[in-house]
């Protein structure tokens, strides 16, 4: 009987071996994953499961019992140690399991400190999975003392959190800015105001040179010669695809694993998508780090597996919350050259074009402007910066 094999049992993961199910796959499935809890959503964790809202059952994409119902190998808590290409076999465990479909779906790791500037003390972590976030969750009590390195959307979320709960909350970030690498400086202005209105410090254009403490983080000197104490610190710095497995087993790597436009990577039989997996798109290649990338791909893949051959075409989009506002973001403003405001009681929206093309939207507390520049981008349709940026155009007029 058929076998596909999925190793990565997060959202795209899970995704996919439902897909594939959904599709009418008869065969063996089996998906394999490191963590020990079924496969969660990931979003939750800086949020509402920090806050200490959601019970651990309801991050879980499905119950448990989904997985044997439809009659999927569910093996967690288990590592992979080789891919045999030629005999088509993965070695999990001890076990050898012969598969005539291979997907990586094996996500992305968070990038850490070296420990030659005390990344390995205790008191310092990363929020990237469940085990980070409840070895750092009996921290996250009013008084104590944080400092996030680094000012882009994970650690945002968890400076919003910790000052919720009443912490001392100090951000630091390198770049000129939050947010620099992913959203304009109007952007940027909009979140600093927003954090330090709730009485977040924020320190941007200094790096950190090291952290202070033996055995426990107690504190951080900043490049500029400032130290500062913490009882714990969070790092926020970015993830980079999981590529180790991949590259042992020689299949091409750029920016992730290389995929064409249907999901297969260099090698036959071998697929890959989500945060892992880069994939070709006009002018070039790209990797998207979300949720809906990874559920859309997935799916595509598994859809693919059964030979519908169909390229994956990605429509970005992302969100994030921080206190009340609820930032949405779609398309992409990779190369933008200016900025249309749009501002409404309780709202703004930042849309980026390059020259007369509508290229993204950030929208804070606007769910219209973001649905509707959602729509506009599918279609591929431009209005121009000053339709949208006055405040008496009807957005959904626009969209006709």
């Amino acid at each position: 009987m058929k076998r596909t094999v999925v190793i990565g049992a997060g959202q795209a993961g899970a995704s996919l071996v439902a897909k594939l199910r959904a599709l009418g796959d008869t065969g063996e499935i089996a998906l394999i994953g490191a963590e020990s809890a079924p496969p969660y959503q990931r979003p939750p964790l800086s949020k509402a499961y920090l806050m200490g809202e959601m019970p651990t059952e309801r991050l879980f994409l499905r119950p448990e019992a989904f997985y044997a119902e439809q009659n999927i190998d569910l093996r967690l808590g288990q590592a992979v140690t080789t891919i045999d290409t030629a005999a088509q076999t993965v070695t999990v465990d001890g076990d050898v399991l012969h598969y005539d479909d291979l997907v990586l779906t094996t996500g992305s790791v968070p990038r850490r400190l070296p420990a030659s500037i005390g990344g390995d003390l205790d008191g310092v972590f990363t929020l990237r999975n469940l085990a980070d976030v409840d070895a750092m969750k009996p921290y996250f009590v009013a008084g104590k003392r944080v400092v996030i390195v680094g000012g882009g959307y994970i650690g945002l979320e968890g400076a919003a959190v910790a000052a919720k709960l009443g912490l001392d909350v100090t951000v630091v970030e390198m770049a000129p800015r939050i947010l620099q690498r992913v959203a304009s400086a109007e952007t940027s202005d909009f979140f600093r105001d927003l954090h330090t209105s709730h009485g977040v410090k924020i320190i941007e254009a200094t790096g950190l040179e090291r952290l202070l403490g033996e055995g426990h983080v107690t504190g951080a000197r900043l490049t500029d010669g400032r130290e500062i104490a913490a009882d714990f610190v969070m790092v926020g710095v970015g993830i980079m695809p999981a590529t180790a497995l991949a590259e042992a087993t020689g299949i091409a790597l750029d920016n992730g694993i290389a995929t064409d436009a249907l999901g297969r990577t260099s090698v036959p039989h071998v697929w890959a998508a989500g945060d892992c997996a880069s994939f070709p798109t006009e002018g070039g290649r790209i990797r998207l780090e979300s949720v809906p990338n990874a559920i859309d791909q997935a799916e595509c893949v598994a859809g693919n597996i059964l030979g519908a051959e169909k390229p994956y075409v990605a429509e970005p989009w992302f969100w994030s919350d921080q206190y009340d506002v609820k930032l949405q973001i779609a398309g992409l403003n990779t190369g933008y050259d200016h900025i249309a405001t749009r501002r409404s009681e309780g709202a703004v929206s930042f849309w980026y074009y390059k020259g007369d093309r509508l290229l993204a939207v950030d929208a804070m507390n606007d769910p219209r402007a973001f649905m509707v520049a959602k729509r506009l981008l599918a279609m591929g349709k431009s209005p121009s910066a000053a339709v949208v940026a006055d405040a008496a155009t009807d957005l959904k007029a626009l969209l006709k």
